[in-house]
């Protein structure tokens, strides 16, 4: 009995022993941590003005380096399960896809790119572009959740 406990146990991380989540949820539900949040938008908008002075190096590091280790805390040490019980956290279980990710992350380069170009409407695109991936889920429901 010891034994096979001791094999299920062992497919685990501590996280997800500590935390009772998977990586996969983990993933999903660091994206909308408070924290996790305030530091995306603001570095997004740091580095896009940044960009708009063409210090290239230092816009991708002022716009990655926060977020990344903010993510690697959150991953690592959060209590997420608060925001997977949330209504926003069964919003986003059931329509943030990674397609969904990747269209947010498309967004983001529009924004860096206007602002690299100086180009004021290309940079509300992006803007609103990442806006509306957040709100794709009320228009357009995508279940992502085996529940529903």
């Amino acid at each position: 009995m010891f034994e096979s406990f001791a094999t299920e146990l062992g497919r685990y991380t501590a996280t997800e022993i500590a935390i009772g989540m998977e990586r996969g949820e983990r993933l999903l539900y660091h994206q909308i941590h408070p924290l996790k949040l305030v530091t995306d938008v603001t570095t997004a908008i740091a580095a896009g003005g940044i960009f708009w002075t063409h210090r290239l190096g230092l816009a991708l590091l002022v716009g990655w380096v926060p977020s990344i280790a903010v993510s690697a805390a959150l991953l690592r040490w959060a209590d997420l399960e608060p925001y997977r019980t949330s209504a926003f956290g069964r919003y986003v279980r059931r329509f943030m896809t990674r397609r969904i990710e990747l269209a947010r992350f498309a967004g983001l380069v529009l924004l860096w790119g206007g602002s690299w170009l100086r180009r004021p409407a290309l940079i509300a695109a992006g803007a609103a572009w990442i806006l509306a991936c957040w709100l794709a889920g009320i228009r357009n429901p995508v279940s992502n959740d085996p529940a529903v």
